[in-house]
């Protein structure tokens, strides 16, 4: 069977659906659909064809996306694949509308609904009526929490019956293996994402400088893009000596692995990959209390949950876990490194996938 997946950037593509790619080449080809860059020379390696599709990812100029169409329905016109699986938003509407007019089988998959859904708006309708359209004729949408599942069924873009919550897109257990439990005088916190308000990073910086200011020994490695904006408060926290900022890694494994506790206050997730991957290695989680952030951990026990743009509740959580003994912080990585084990294993993930394609 000719088999096309279809996403919004390489990287994505690449570090999370890689293992559910190689599981279709087994039987299958596979061409992925994805802007050129980073990772698409790896995924041509694992035996992929690749067809360069240019996206305006946060745009919403409706020629471009127009224009985005047009390509896909050139590409599945040449390529008259057997079946099509989209992710995010753009792949999902666009290539789901082009499946749908060609009468080609396709599956979309939901990993998160952004800031989009939070208020009724205009821009809210408008993708509600498209993702209502795109997804008329697909054969199963996945969702990587409960919560945004119950959204598109409630706001009856699809029914119930087409829908299928996964366990996010899984952790690969064996590349983030466990790591004994970093012993130091300080605490080492870390945090791995785009630095933005939607990931909670004003908060993490508030409850940081409550930390510094309360006396205790701790400082925050920050991994990941840096918003323009936030470049100054980068700068003004790297000088007060507690913050450390290591821009974009390929590897984030040597940071989780120094790290004493992961924090990810986000507002908002499908479901964050960043919390399983450093559960999986044996580090407590603090991350908030939002579907897509609290399936990852148990409260108390692998980690602890925090009110959403909360800095005070912050503040109080990541204080709790200074309060916590080594043996007793040790044990609680271990707990999340047996949760991701049973629950997230990325090979689970997969095969769920497969089994409702």
């Amino acid at each position: 069977m000719k088999i096309i997946v279809a996403g919004n950037e390489p990287g994505g593509m690449y570090r999370f659906r890689i293992d559910l790619i190689r599981e279709l080449l087994k039987e299958n080809s596979v061409t992925v659909l994805v802007p050129d860059g980073e990772f698409v020379k790896e995924m041509q390696q694992e035996g992929c064809g690749f067809c360069d599709t240019p996206i305006d990812r946060r745009g919403v100029d409706p020629r471009k996306d127009l224009k985005l169409m047009r390509l896909y329905r050139k590409i599945l016109e040449n390529e008259k694949p057997d079946y099509v699986i989209t992710y995010t938003i753009k792949p999902n509407i666009y290539c789901g509308l082009v499946c749908k007019r060609m009468k080609i089988p396709y599956a979309a998959n939901i990993t998160g609904l952004g800031t989009t859904f939070q208020n009724d708006n205009a821009v809210k309708r408008l993708v509600t009526r498209l993702y209502k359209t795109a997804l008329k004729k697909a054969r199963v949408v996945f969702f990587e929490n409960s919560e945004n599942k119950e959204i598109f069924v409630r706001e009856q873009i699809i029914p119930e019956e087409k829908t299928f919550v996964l366990n996010g897109a899984g952790v690969n257990t064996q590349h983030y293996a466990y790591s004994d439990y970093p012993y130091s005088s300080g605490t080492r916190f870390l945090f791995i994402g785009r630095i933005m308000a939607e990931k909670g990073f004003d908060e993490l910086v508030t409850a940081m400088k409550m930390l510094v200011a309360d006396g205790y020994n701790v400082c925050l490695d920050v991994v990941g893009f840096c918003e323009e904006v936030y470049e100054e408060k980068l700068s003004e926290c790297q000088k007060e000596g507690w913050m450390f900022f290591h821009g974009r890694q390929q590897d984030v494994r040597p940071f989780i692995e120094n790290a004493h506790c992961f924090v990810l206050p986000s507002w908002h997730e499908g479901m964050a990959n960043t919390n399983l991957e450093c559960a999986s290695m044996g580090r407590p989680v603090i991350t908030s209390d939002i579907h897509g952030c609290k399936e990852a951990i148990e409260d108390g026990v692998t980690g602890f949950l925090c009110e959403k743009q909360n800095a005070e509740d912050l503040y109080v959580k990541m204080k709790r876990f200074l309060s916590l003994s080594f043996e007793d912080r040790k044990a609680m990585g271990l707990a999340g490194r047996k949760r991701m084990e049973a629950m997230f294993d990325k090979s689970k993930v997969v095969q769920a996938t497969i089994s409702r394609l």
